[in-house]
């Protein structure tokens, strides 16, 4: 390994190989841009570098896979295991894309000059579903009837723009006129630095944009022919999968044999799977950490639970159980307010049949069960008080006395900050992946300004409304499909609102705008058709034999 030539100093972030001259001691690291640095310089006494570092280190660059791409062999397997039960349930593109979203740590690959970026493996199937509906011999056709037939994904057009022009243009401009949250390139944290131009205004940008295109692709191809069960099976392989590997990780690690999953955690994330709360394992299942897990877990109690009480679906209503308990269980403060919030339109509906005086078998059962375990409880409380205060530090540390926590403290200033940063740039924002917060509504205003803000509510609009008045003109199935993946998406909505740092809505937004938008468009074509078909009054024709 030869080192750089005397006298040349390195940029601002380079990347380089440190190695002690003692210990033999090589690590890759990257050069802060408060450090100017030439080799054989010691490093030792800098206050901005780690303390771990070896003393009078000597620089040398990065060789091998040290730069470029690094890819994941369990990323990779993983693709092909899903690829393979996607091609067998017959919808290889969407149902793949769906499921792949069980996999949340499990990366394709790592990129070393986006600083450590890690796309993971939905971002795989996602590109494929672009590029095959892209290499349509009809492509252009489709995509005309695309924009034609739905207004929105103009809306969604213009913000993939405004996205990509901002992530350029407002970490130049308001250069050093706010501050921002970034991701330390050497310590692996979250630090506070000046805004400026940033790796992750590359990655986050694309991967928004590539959900965008999924979006339209995904329109195209619903558009063109009935796949609406493909939708479907995609969902219920994904929730199976969550639920599956969240009982692998929780009976592992409760009965002490370890974290099982860990082999497909390849993300460059900070991985906190083995972290205890008041007592309790968390459960991270696939995912970096137990927030993670949680939120995904909501989006997919969402989808199993609006199902079960559209169709009265077995296995939608065992999904939706295993979901709740895994979501309890996962000691996370998202879950138990995403929970909270997820509880209010239940009990509304709940309400509103008691009302009428038609309660379902369903809701019988539910209320059951909630009488039951508050008797349970309260039984074991009069017994035997003290069995009850794991439970009570529970709650107490994730809910009551999270906000006096360091962590509590520490992502409120987060928001407070980026509240500020909107308004350092006069509503513009920073642009998308210049920083984070700790809240997805604070994350989108501080990063994509008021304009941006406006149609991302836009879309969410269309998202909430869901059918709307054409839900009469398609079938009980679709309907029931169409409303559990716009809950599912709604929940996940919910869940980053509490904890979510980037201004990026996620994959599952997408497609239930394209589900939704779609099935709408189809339904209104079929009104249509119809009208059509039908002579209008006063001009009907008389057949003679």
């Amino acid at each position: 390994m030869r080192p750089f030539s005397p006298g040349s100093h390195f940029a601002p972030a380079t990347a380089f190989t440190i190695k002690g001259k003692g210990d033999g001691d090589e690590r890759v690291r990257y050069l802060p841009s408060r450090v100017k640095a030439t080799p054989f310089d010691s490093l030792a006494g800098d206050t901005h570098l780690p303390k771990d570092w070896p003393s009078d280190s000597l620089l040398y660059p990065l060789t091998g896979n040290s730069i470029g791409m690094q890819v994941s062999l369990p990323g990779l397997l993983v693709c092909a295991a899903i690829l393979l039960v996607a091609y067998y349930s017959r919808g290889m593109l969407i149902i793949g894309l769906i499921a792949s979203q069980a996999f949340g740590a499990t990366a394709v690959m790592t990129l070393s000059f986006l600083g450590g970026s890690s796309p993971l493996i939905y971002t795989l199937f996602a590109g494929l579903l672009v590029t095959a509906v892209a290499a349509r011999r009809r492509i252009w056709f489709d995509l005309g009837f695309v924009f034609g037939s739905i207004g929105s994904i103009w809306v969604l057009t213009s913000l993939m723009l405004y996205a990509i022009i901002g992530s350029w243009l407002f970490p130049r401009f308001f250069a050093g006129q706010t501050t921002v949250f970034v991701q330390s390139k050497n310590r692996g944290t979250v630090v506070e630095d000046s805004l400026a131009p940033v790796s992750a205004n590359i990655s986050q940008t694309g991967y928004f944009i590539l959900g965008g295109l999924a979006a339209i692709a995904l329109c195209a191809l619903l558009l063109h022919s009935n796949r609406i069960d493909q939708i479907r099976r995609g969902f219920f392989l994904w929730c199976g999968l969550h639920a599956g590997m969240g009982l692998i990780d929780f009976i592992g690690k409760t009965a002490g044999a370890g974290d099982f999953l860990a082999p497909i955690r390849t993300a460059n994330y900070a991985i906190i799977s083995n972290a205890v709360e008041a007592g309790f394992v968390r459960i991270t299942g696939p995912f970096s950490e137990a927030s993670s897990f949680a939120s995904v877990s909501l989006a997919c109690l969402a989808f199993c639970y609006s199902y079960w009480r559209k169709t009265k679906s077995p296995l939608a209503k065992w999904l939706a159980g295993i979901l709740l308990f895994l979501s309890i269980l996962s000691t996370s403060s998202t879950a138990y307010v995403g929970l909270t919030l997820l509880c209010i339109p239940v009990a509304l509906s709940m309400l509103q049949s008691v009302i009428r005086g038609k309660v379902a078998r369903e809701e019988i059962l539910i209320i059951a069960l909630m009488v039951v375990g508050g008797t349970a409880v309260l039984g074991i409380s009069l017994y035997k008080a003290e069995a009850l205060d794991p439970f009570v530090r529970l709650i107490n540390s994730t809910i009551i006395n999270k906000a006096d926590s360091g962590s509590g403290h520490e992502r409120t200033y987060w928001n407070v900050k980026s509240l500020q940063s909107f308004l350092d740039t006069s509503g513009l924002g920073v642009g998308f992946g210049s920083s984070r917060a700790s809240s997805w509504p604070i994350a989108v205003l501080s990063q994509l300004g008021l304009f941006g803000s406006l149609m991302i509510v836009a879309l969410l609009y269309v998202v909430t409304r869901g059918l709307g008045a054409v839900r009469e003109r398609v079938d009980a199935e679709t309907d029931a499909i169409v409303t559990s993946v716009r809950n599912a998406a709604l929940a996940s909505i919910i869940a980053m609102s509490v904890s979510g740092g980037s201004a990026d809505p996620g994959i599952l937004f997408f497609i239930a705008l394209a589900v939704v938008c779609a099935t709408r468009a189809r339904a209104r074509r079929g009104v249509a058709a119809l009208e059509r078909s039908v002579p209008a009054p006063g001009h009907a024709t008389v057949n003679v034999l």
